[in-house]
C-alpha cells in the first residue's frame, strides 16, 4: 500500500513548520536532525513555548537559539555532542549587536557528570561569567521540554543550581545561598558589607555611596535611592563597576523600596552595561534590603524588563521565580564564526 506524502498545508497544520524552512534545515543537517530539529520546534503542549533542538554539526554552520528572560537575552548554542570553543574574538562577534546575533550573554551547553548540562556563560567582551539567573531559567526550559521532567541540575562555575516548572509559564531556581562575608564577595579589603566604602559622583554631581555587597556566584553591590529612575546609570555603572575595591568588578544595582513586598531596581551588569533584567542582581538586591531591615525575605522585584519573584530562606538559599521566551532559531554564518563580517 502507498502512503501519500501530506501536503505543505498538512505538514504545517500537524508541526507548526513551514516546510520551505524543512528544506532549509535539510541543507545543512542529516536526514535525522532534520526531524530531531523539526519535531522539537512543535509547541510543547505541558511547557506552554517553543522549544528547539540543536546541534553542532560537522559542516560549518553552527545552530542556535535566541531567548530572553524579561528581555535579558541570550544566544544559547548546545556542544553537548561536539566541543565548541569559541575564542574572545568569536564571542565578541557573535554578541555584537550590529553585525552578529547581539546579546548580553552568549551560553554554551556542554556535557556535565554533576548535572543534567554544564552552563557556559561568556560576557559580551568574551570573558566568562560564574552565574545568570535568567540564563538559567532559558536552559532550564528546554530541559524539560527534552525530557518531559519538571525539574533538572544545571552546572556552572558558581555551583549546581536546580530548576522546577511551576506552571503557567513560570520556572524556579535555587540561586544557592547569598554570600555575604567581605572575601566572598570578594573586596580589596576587610570591611562591612552591610556599609561597603565606596562612594561615585559622575558628572551630574549626585553622589552615590554606602552599598550593600552581596555575591550570588558573582559580585553584586546594590545602592538604596529615592528614586531609580533619576539614577545616571549609564555614567554612574562604569565608575563603580571599576571602583578599585571590587577586584574582580561588580554588578552595580540601584534599588527603590515601593512597599513591604515590592522593591523597584535598575542594574548595570559587569561587562554587558545597563540590561533590562538580571537575575542574579534582583536576588541580591532582596538580599540587601532584608539585610537592611527595609523589607522582609520575600518580594516582587520590579526591573525594566518585568517582574521576578524573589524569597530569601531561611536556609540561605535564594529562590528566584520568572518566565522565559524564545525568540527565534538561527545558523551562524562563517563569516560571522570567523569575525569577517565587518
Amino acid at each position: 500500500m502507498v502512503v501519500p506524502r501530506p501536503s505543505k498545508q498538512e505538514k504545517r497544520r500537524k508541526t507548526g513548520v513551514i516546510p520551505e524552512i524543512e528544506a532549509e534545515y535539510a541543507q545543512y543537517m542529516g536526514a535525522s536532525q532534520v526531524e530531531s530539529s523539526l519535531n522539537a520546534a512543535i509547541i510543547d503542549k505541558r511547557h506552554g513555548h517553543k522549544t528547539y533542538q540543536h546541534h553542532i554539526t560537522p559542516v560549518m554552520t553552527y545552530p542556535f537559539i535566541k531567548m530572553h528572560g524579561l528581555g535579558n537575552d541570550f544566544v544559547v548554542l548546545d556542544a553537548r555532542a561536539q566541543d565548541l570553543n569559541l575564542s574572545l574574538s568569536q564571542v565578541r562577534s557573535i554578541a555584537d549587536r550590529r553585525t552578529g546575533v547581539g546579546c548580553d550573554q552568549l551560553i554554551v551547553l556542554e556535557p556535565s557528570d554533576k548535572a543534567d548540562v554544564f552552563m557556559r556563560i561568556r560576557n559580551p567582551d568574551g570573558g566568562e561569567a560564574e552565574a545568570c539567573g535568567n540564563a538559567t531559567r532559558c536552559v532550564a526550559s528546554q530541559l524539560m521540554a527534552e525530557s518531559g521532567s519538571d525539574k533538572v541540575v544545571i552546572e556552572t562555575l558558581a555551583g549546581l543550581l536546580e530548576a522546577t516548572n511551576v506552571g503557567e509559564g513560570l520556572y524556579s531556581v535555587d540561586m544557592g545561598p547569598a554570600n555575604l562575608a567581605w572575601d566572598q564577595i570578594p573586596l580589596a579589603r576587610e570591611m562591612d558589607t552591610l556599609h561597603v566604602e565606596v562612594r561615585a559622583a559622575p558628572a551630574s554631581g549626585q553622589v552615590y555611596g554606602d552599598p550593600v555587597a552581596v555575591n550570588m556566584g558573582n559580585p553584586h553591590a546594590v545602592f538604596f535611592v529615592d528614586d531609580v529612575d533619576a539614577v545616571d546609570l549609564k555614567n554612574v555603572g562604569p565608575i563603580l563597576e571599576h571602583d578599585p575595591v571590587f577586584p574582580e568588578r561588580a554588578n552595580i544595582s540601584f534599588a527603590q523600596i515601593l512597599s513591604n513586598q515590592a522593591i523597584r531596581m535598575r542594574v548595570w551588569e559587569r561587562t554587558a552595561g545597563i540590561t533590562l533584567a538580571c537575575g542574579s542582581a534582583a536576588c541580591a538586591v532582596l538580599v540587601a534590603a532584608a539585610r537592611r531591615e527595609l523589607i522582609g525575605r520575600m518580594a516582587d522585584v520590579i526591573l525594566d524588563g518585568g517582574t521576578l519573584n524573589i524569597t530569601w530562606r531561611e536556609d540561605g538559599h535564594v529562590m528566584m521565580t520568572g518566565p522565559v521566551a524564545t525568540s527565534f532559531a538561527g545558523h551562524l554564518s562563517d563569516d560571522l564564526i570567523n569575525g569577517t563580517t565587518a
